[in-house]
């Protein structure tokens, strides 16, 4: 039988025709399902990107946010701090502290009881640090600026050149940035 004269059957011509297609349709398909994947994984991710960043802060005292409950002092910068003052009045104490609120901490925060504070002649000032409490947030927080933000409580509510401070747990680094960038008023 000649080469020409070869009879194929309509089953073996259809399978035959049909690998041809399906093998440029699978790799066009191939093709389509990896840039389908690849748009699906980067959509996702930035959904994910956007569902884990936080709110925008809620200032005290503008008019969507919470009333402003304590004296707060404005620094230099426009940022308000919110304070609360115990012990013997500022003029008669012989010590003048400031101490410093850790994580999940507040100005609220005592560490003394009254009596002792009496007894000793202690001024304490203790405030919300930014962020926290009624204090307004400050988004380029440093250890500097803490020990700048202490600095400016202290002027404002005239401390004189002189104070103590005290941080509790993470109120410590401000603490650290008094030693290292105020060094003569503690």
């Amino acid at each position: 039988m000649a080469a020409g004269n070869r009879r194929v059957s309509a089953a073996s011509a259809r399978s035959h025709t049909r690998k041809g297609k399906s093998g440029s349709r699978s790799a066009i398909s191939r093709g389509v399902w990896k840039k389908l994947a690849f748009v699906s994984i980067v959509g996702f991710l930035a959904w994910a990107y956007n569902a884990i960043q936080p709110p925008p802060p809620v200032i005290c005292g503008t008019p969507n946010g919470p009333p402003v409950t304590a004296p707060r002092i404005r620094l230099q910068d426009g940022r308000h701090l919110a304070y609360k003052e115990s012990g013997v009045p500022k003029e008669r104490a012989k010590y003048k502290i400031i101490t410093t609120h850790g994580f999940m901490g507040s100005r609220n925060d005592s560490l003394f009881s009254e009596e002792l504070l009496e007894e000793l002649s202690i001024y304490v000032v203790s405030f919300d640090r930014p962020g926290y409490g009624e204090s307004d947030p400050h988004p380029n927080r440093s250890v500097r600026s803490g020990a700048l933000d202490i600095e400016g409580l202290a002027d404002q509510l005239d401390l004189g050149p002189k104070f103590y401070v005290i941080g509790i747990s993470m109120g410590g680094y401000p603490i650290w940035g008094c030693l290292r960038y105020i060094p003569h008023s503690v």
